[in-house]
């Protein structure tokens, strides 16, 4: 996967899909920027951050993802695997449904995921080194350009979402502490049921996962 790097980008995302849009790249493609400064999170909410963290952006053709990866478990499954590359490097990272990176009690990091076309582009943000967006962070001193290629070498083995799977619903357990933000309300995840698409039955009503 061909990685284009940045000092300063106002967003991956945004970049990746201004470039996608007018054919000026092709995919597979990461874009990593140093500083970010109007970075997309979850509900377009803002994540931005010094230099130091995470910022980076992939984007990957449909056909080239798992047979079984159904676009309602993208952000789940991309999440996932940053959690793992996390864990070389520290412990108590988890993955509270269905984006959000913690480490213990705290939020570090998220994923947002969105389709265009055949096309689905995955942002990702992580506070390695600084305290940003209002969250805490990981105080490790890992370069993200490292923490990016191991990420995409993880990511090219592909595994299905079906070994992801297993691993996360017994995860998913930690989240039952925590409330999700679901049509514009914070629900309880107490009493969920996480289903093996990894959507929610929540008041026997399904809520899907992609952010």
């Amino acid at each position: 996967m061909e990685i284009i790097s940045f000092d300063t980008l106002p967003s991956t995302q945004l970049y990746l899909v201004e470039k996608l849009k007018n054919r000026t790249i092709s995919t597979p493609v990461a874009v990593i920027a140093k500083e970010q400064t109007e970075g997309v999170g979850s509900r377009d909410n803002s994540w931005d951050g010094g230099v130091g963290n995470l910022f980076f952006s992939i984007a990957i053709d449909l056909d080239d993802l798992p047979n079984d990866l159904a676009l309602n478990s993208a952000s789940i499954y991309f999440s996932f695997i940053m959690k793992e590359i996390l864990e070389y490097y520290t412990e108590n990272i988890w993955l509270k449904w269905p984006n959000d990176l913690y480490y213990n009690k705290s939020k570090i990091g998220g994923v947002v995921t969105k389709k265009i076309n055949n096309i689905l582009i995955c942002g990702i943000g992580v506070n390695l080194k600084k305290n940003s967006n209002g969250f805490k962070s990981l105080n490790i001193g890992i370069k993200p350009i490292f923490l990016l290629r191991k990420y995409i070498s993880k990511l090219e083995e592909y595994a299905s979402w079906k070994q992801i799977f297993i691993q996360y619903k017994i995860e998913f357990e930690r989240s039952r502490d925590y409330f999700s933000h679901i049509n514009s309300e914070y629900k309880s995840l107490k009493n969920a049921t996480l289903s093996e698409d990894g959507s929610l039955i929540i008041d026997n009503k399904r809520v899907y996962s992609i952010r």
